[in-house]
């Protein structure tokens, strides 16, 4: 064939190809953003509910642990409640001496086994220690609060078996609890940190459920969010379910969570992107408050 008589693409069919594959491209385009989004709006509410579900874990494992009636509520609002949170569990096997002269401190010794907990006592916690007073009768049994000066690890018990020597501050001891056996051997001893949570807004300007360690002069930390500006709110019920402003009449709290994306996300029947929020709420008993009253 004449080379001046093969034909190739006219000016319009090139025009009509570019065209035709701009619109596919779009297509393509188009959906692969819609992919993307959509794979960022459910990471986002994965994420979203894996912070509600971890706040309705957290909070209320502290808040069964707590005895109100024995102060281990230190500071209670709607955003922010400071406690006793329980860390350690062990048992006496040399009660304090008590009934005499009390000096700058008072030394006991609990049992390495059975000891439940996630480390061994440090100086930074402080104790609980069960005061069975006089045992013909329950009106006088009570938690007495203690702050850790020393630990010695180890150091056998009046038995003979392996124990950790706990060296306190005697003020809690004063007046009408220094009794002779008034703690007696095998009384339940348990560590604590004051511990508080409370909404607050961060430095990136995003507001989260935070938590502080008071006992080990730690900082505010972030532990649950993002939250919304109002995402905590703590509601305290007496044990009559009327809401009480005292801390020592508190029998169950109620917790609201309202959790928020970390982003804007597109979300279903609704223009544009937008933050996603989702609220979880519940009410925990404290198991901790005594069921007899003044007991006899």
């Amino acid at each position: 064939m004449p080379l001046l008589r093969r034909r190739g693409f006219t000016l319009i069919e090139l025009m009509v190809a570019l065209v035709l594959l701009a619109i596919v491209a779009g297509g393509i385009y188009q959906v692969l953003v819609t992919n993307q989004q959509t794979y960022l709006a459910q990471t986002q509410r994965i994420d979203l509910q894996q912070n509600l579900r971890a706040g309705v874990t957290i909070l209320p494992a502290d808040f069964r642990e707590l005895d109100p009636a024995d102060g281990d509520i230190l500071v209670m609002t709607a955003t922010q409640i400071q406690l006793r949170a329980m860390r350690q569990l062990s048992f006496l096997c040399t009660p304090p001496v008590l009934g005499g002269g009390l000096g700058t401190t008072v030394s006991m010794t609990v049992r390495q086994t059975p000891f439940y907990g996630a480390r061994v006592f440090d100086n930074s916690d402080s104790v609980l220690v069960f005061y069975e007073g006089n045992p013909g009768t329950r009106s006088d049994d009570t938690w007495i609060p203690a702050q850790l000066r020393s630990v010695t690890n180890p150091s056998p018990c009046a038995d003979g078996t392996p124990g950790y020597q706990l060296t306190v501050m005697p003020t809690w001891v004063g007046g009408t609890f220094n009794v002779a056996g008034a703690i007696t051997n095998g009384s339940p001893l348990r560590g604590y940190h004051a511990i508080t949570y409370q909404l607050y807004q961060a430095s990136d300007g995003k507001w989260y459920v935070g938590q502080q360690d008071n006992s080990a002069g730690g900082s505010l930390q972030p532990l649950i969010g993002p939250v919304a500006s109002n995402g905590l709110q703590f509601t305290y019920y007496d044990a009559a379910g009327a809401i009480t402003a005292v801390p020592t009449q508190v029998a169950s709290i109620g917790i609201t969570l309202i959790g928020q994306t970390a982003s804007p996300i597109r979300q279903a029947n609704a223009p544009g992107v937008a933050y996603k929020t989702d609220t979880v709420t519940t009410r925990v008993a404290v198991r901790n408050n005594p069921r007899c009253g003044p007991c006899k």
